[in-house]
């Protein structure tokens, strides 16, 4: 049996902005950003609660980055860069350093943080679960 590598996103709501930490085996790891709740609406909400396998993929623009799996009623939904919400994603998740004023700070380097930690365990045997505090 093999032990899943529980990778934690808990999230807290705003009418602009959901902010989020990871954690991965409870330890924190970054902050991430993501459009506000809008009833999983393709391209204007943040993708709902629950559990989600994770897929590793490769583009010339992104890189290296996550695709979540299996999302109900929505597809192509990512973990890449992205400093600021509103302006660069489409109902993904973007990992950050910090937030001030509603901007995500230093996403490249969480990328990255977040990036080594799941290659570290192997992208197979990671799932991710969002929840709220």
């Amino acid at each position: 049996i093999s032990m899943r590598t529980e990778i934690a996103i808990v999230r807290k709501y705003s009418s602009e902005l959901t902010m989020g930490t990871v954690f991965i085996h409870d330890v924190e790891v970054c902050k991430t950003i993501e459009l506000p709740w809008e009833e999983n609406l393709r391209n204007i909400s943040c993708i709902p609660e629950g559990d989600y396998l994770l897929g590793l993929r490769h583009t010339e623009r992104l890189g290296d980055h996550l695709v979540i799996e299996d999302v109900p009623g929505r597809q192509g939904i990512l973990i890449h860069p992205a400093n600021d919400a509103k302006k660069e994603l489409r109902g993904c998740i973007a990992p950050v350093m910090a937030i001030e004023n509603r901007i995500g700070k230093y996403s490249g380097i969480a990328m990255e943080l977040l990036m080594r930690n799941v290659r570290r365990f192997g992208v197979r045997l990671c799932h991710i679960k969002i929840s709220s505090i």
